[in-house]
Formats: C-alpha cells, sequence, structure tokens
C-alpha cells in the first residue's frame, strides 16, 4: 500500500509542476489529491510503537513509578441534624417529647493523596479533604484500602499528614520546586470525581500565584494540566517523574475544569509536613510587622529606586525587625536572596520561616540599599495553639486581635471541627473575653492563666457578633 499511496504522490508532484494549466490536467490532479487523502487516513489513524527504529515518547514508563504511590482519600462525617428549630427551648422539647439526641446524618467525600515516606506511611493531603472527618479511608492502586490516622493539619497552606499502616507501599518523595520554570511540562495524577486514579498533562501557566480566598500563605503553581474535583491532594509531578507539587483548587466560572489549576509548590509542603510530623501543627516565627505593596505614589514619596517591594507601615515593639533596626518607611526588597514583590510575598516567606532561625533583610532607606540579619522568634502573645495551654482547648487557635479593631480579648482564629471545644459550641471569629470569671484583655493575660488544676472546669466567656455566650469546656 505504501508504494501504491508513493507512486500516486509522486504522480501528484509531477502534475503540479507541470507548467500545462490544461483542465484535464487540473482535473486529474484534484482527483489525485482526493485518493491520496483516502489511502493515508487509515494509515494515520492508529500510530505505529515506532518510527525508523525509534520508539515513540509515552509518560506511560515514568507513571508506573508515581502511580501506585497516589491514593484515593475517602473520608465521613457526622453531622448533627436538629429535627425542629425549637429544640434549643426547654420548655418545647419537654412538652413536645423531643428526643434528646439529635439525629445524624453522614457526609462523605473523596479526595486524593500522595504517599512521600512508605516506612513511616505518611501521606500528604489537602486540609479541606480531611477537615472535620470522623473517619478517613485510604485506596491504594492496588485495590488495598485501610483506614487513616490523622497526624495535623495546616488550614493556612490547606495541608494535612495522615498516615497508614502497611507494608510494600511506594514513596514519592518531595523535590525542589523552585527549579521549575514557566513552559516546563507537568502532569496531574489523582481522583476527579470519584472516577479513580486519573493522569492529565500540560505546562506551568505561572509560578508564585496568589488571591485565593481562605488561605493565608499563597504561593501557587499555575498548571493547564485538567484539575477537577477530587483531585485535590493529589500529584502534580515533572517529566522526570519527580513530586514538585501537591494540587488543590481550581478557578472555574462554571464548577468545571478551564484550564486553571493550582497546586502547593513541594518546598512549601516539605516544610508544613516536617513541622506536623513533629508538632502536630506549624509553629511560625514573626517578624512584628505590618506591610503593604509598594505604590508608584509611595516610590517617589520614599525615594526608592525600585518597582516592587513591601513598605513596612507599622512595627511591634521589640519584634523581630524592630530590634533589627529597621523602621516605619523602610522598603523591603529581599529576605534571603529572595526577591520581595509586594506584601503578599512579604507573608509567605515570613509564613515558611522556622522559628530560631536568622536570614539576612535586604531593605531600602532614604534611597540607599542597607541590610540586617534578623532572627526570627515564635509570638506566643500573637498566636498560639489552644492545646499548648490546656488539652480541652485541643483543635483551637488563639490569635491577637488586629490593633485597629481596638477591641480587647482573645480572637478564635479557628476550631477543628469535631473537636471538644467545636462541640462545646465554640467557633471561628469568636473573642475570648474572660476564663473562669477572670477578664483577659490580650493572649499574654489570657497564656497566665493557665496551667490550670486539673479538677477545675474551664468556662470562656465570648462575645460573638455583640452577643455574650458561656463555653464550658470539659
Amino acid at each position: 500500500m505504501h508504494e501504491t499511496i508513493r507512486s500516486h504522490f509522486q504522480s501528484k508532484v509531477a502534475l503540479e509542476n507541470h507548467e500545462d494549466d490544461d483542465p484535464m490536467h487540473k482535473s486529474v490532479r484534484i482527483c489525485l489529491t482526493m485518493i491520496l487523502l483516502v489511502f493515508t487516513v487509515p494509515a494515520w489513524s492508529s500510530l505505529p510503537a515506532e518510527v525508523d527504529g525509534e520508539p515513540l515518547p509515552s509518560l506511560a514508563p515514568i507513571l508506573e513509578q508515581v502511580m501506585p504511590a497516589v491514593v484515593n482519600v475517602h473520608t465521613r462525617t457526622r453531622v448533627q441534624v436538629r429535627t425542629s428549630p425549637f429544640f434549643d427551648d426547654p420548655f418545647f422539647r419537654r412538652f413536645f417529647d423531643f428526643p434528646s439526641v439529635p439525629r445524624e446524618r453522614v457526609q462523605q467525600s473523596l479526595g486524593s493523596g500522595v504517599i512521600v515516606d512508605a516506612s513511616a506511611g505518611l501521606i500528604l493531603t489537602n486540609n479541606h479533604v480531611i477537615d472535620g472527618a470522623d473517619d478517613i479511608a485510604v485506596m491504594l492502586e492496588d485495590g488495598r484500602e485501610l483506614s487513616a490516622e490523622y497526624i495535623g493539619s495546616d488550614r493556612d497552606t490547606d495541608l494535612a499528614v495522615i498516615r497508614i499502616d502497611a507494608d510494600n507501599l511506594h514513596e514519592l518523595p518531595l523535590t525542589d520546586s523552585d527549579r521549575l520554570r514557566v513552559g516546563d511540562f507537568v502532569v496531574a495524577v489523582g481522583n476527579p470525581f470519584g472516577l479513580g486514579q486519573t493522569v492529565t498533562s500540560g505546562i506551568v501557566s505561572a509560578l508564585g500565584r496568589s488571591g485565593l480566598r481562605g488561605l493565608e500563605y499563597q504561593n501557587f503553581i499555575q498548571t493547564d494540566a485538567s484539575i477537577n474535583p477530587g483531585n485535590s491532594g493529589g500529584a502534580l509531578i515533572n517529566l522526570r517523574g519527580e513530586l514538585v507539587g501537591i494540587n488543590t483548587a481550581i478557578f472555574t466560572p462554571s464548577g468545571g475544569n478551564v484550564g486553571i489549576g493550582f497546586a502547593i509548590p513541594a518546598t512549601t509542603a516539605e516544610h508544613v509536613m516536617a513541622q506536623l510530623v513533629e508538632f502536630g501543627e506549624v509553629r511560625r516565627g514573626s517578624f512584628g510587622a505590618e506591610v503593604q505593596d509598594l505604590s508608584s505614589q509611595l516610590r517617589e514619596a520614599l525615594e526608592a529606586d525600585v518597582h516592587r517591594g513591601a513598605v513596612i507601615t507599622r512595627l511591634e515593639r521589640d519584634g523581630a525587625l524592630d530590634e533589627a533596626g529597621l523602621e516605619p518607611g523602610d522598603v523591603i526588597v529581599a529576605i534571603d536572596n529572595q526577591k520581595v514583590t509586594g506584601a503578599g510575598v512579604f507573608r509567605h516567606i515570613e509564613g515558611l520561616l522556622s522559628v530560631g532561625t536568622t536570614v539576612r533583610v535586604a531593605y531600602l532607606r532614604n534611597g540607599r540599599e542597607r541590610s540586617a540579619s534578623v532572627r526570627i522568634e515564635e509570638d506566643l502573645d500573637a498566636r498560639i495553639s489552644g492545646h499548648r495551654l490546656d488539652d480541652r482547648l485541643d483543635g483551637v487557635v488563639l490569635a491577637r486581635i488586629p490593633d485597629r479593631s481596638r477591641a480587647q480579648g482573645v480572637l478564635v482564629k479557628d476550631v477543628r471541627r469535631n473537636s471538644g471545644a467545636w462541640q462545646a459550641g465554640l467557633r471561628s471569629g469568636d473573642v475570648v473575653v474572660a476564663i473562669n470569671r477572670q477578664l483577659v484583655r490580650n493572649l499574654g493575660e489570657l497564656r497566665e492563666q493557665f496551667p490550670l488544676p486539673e479538677e477545675r472546669e474551664l468556662v470562656l466567656e465570648i462575645r460573638r457578633r455583640g452577643t455574650g455566650y458561656l463555653v464550658t469546656l470539659e
């Protein structure tokens, strides 16, 4: 057949090169073109395994190594359902003989995860995949289904670590995602819509993306590899089969994939995972500063010969930058040779610095570049996890109220769903104003109330949208 096609093609070329514009020649030429198309379509409809003795490029060998390390994550959450709007009223409950225990319904969700340490059975996934779950199960590529243990999570980066106990696990270690470049090919592996393991490919569309709601620290990899609901927590790999990111979110006006997906860089995930495994939480240091983007007006007023940076607007007394000699109005341009292009980048770098580390901060003052050595310390008067104060506050994150609000008390920044504090009624956004009838004006005064005697109850007086409540923790 190939000889036949070749002869037709040669005849076609000969006719096209002929200078005679005879109408008959034109008709013959058209007929031969159509015959050529008919004969060549079947030859192109299925690609050969190799061309000229060389195998066609394929991702299959890489994926055979990667896919056993990507798991499906299934969660179940029991949610109490009130049978009546009058359920909380003791008179109506007694008069109408309402049941003493609310009914429950079970919510199920699906996601993905990546085994990053086979010997320890550690799996990295997204916080929103397992947040508040009563039961977490993991299905491996070989069909095994196992119960998973919750290790820790970080809502601010949307990362979580769970653990399984099994033999013959495959792992996909995290690699240096800082080497990624826009245009690099990447592959997403996950469990979209609960279909089972699915592979999609694309490129790195952008780096350093931010602006997603609900996350404090953002430095996303943007990709056009298809990421859909259920892909969350799955792997983003490069063409060497290395884990460069954890798939997290999509931008979509319709609910489906439109080619804009986001993944948490592996360098960020590695830092967060190390702290979750060691402490069960992320312990963050603080520069003790508030900053804003460098605008064109500020650039001129501050005589800053740069187009991007983070301008210090306020310094906490005895904070890290204050101790290092920086002042309001200084423009921070780099931290340990990482460019600071704005307030978001500054906060992201700050959030990933380990407590006790020392960094070099480059900044501009009066048009002159300076630098300072800054030691990062944990500010327990700004933020603390409740379990470090009392076991009954496990799952609670307490924080300083922003100064601009001029309110007194301690902000409940987060409450893990289904924790003891959650079941007692404490919620994110509440403001604690007293503990066991002792007023607390700030987080420092609250910390002074602990430790409590074991037999003493813990009663929190809170303010919620202008109304006072009491929450008792047992």
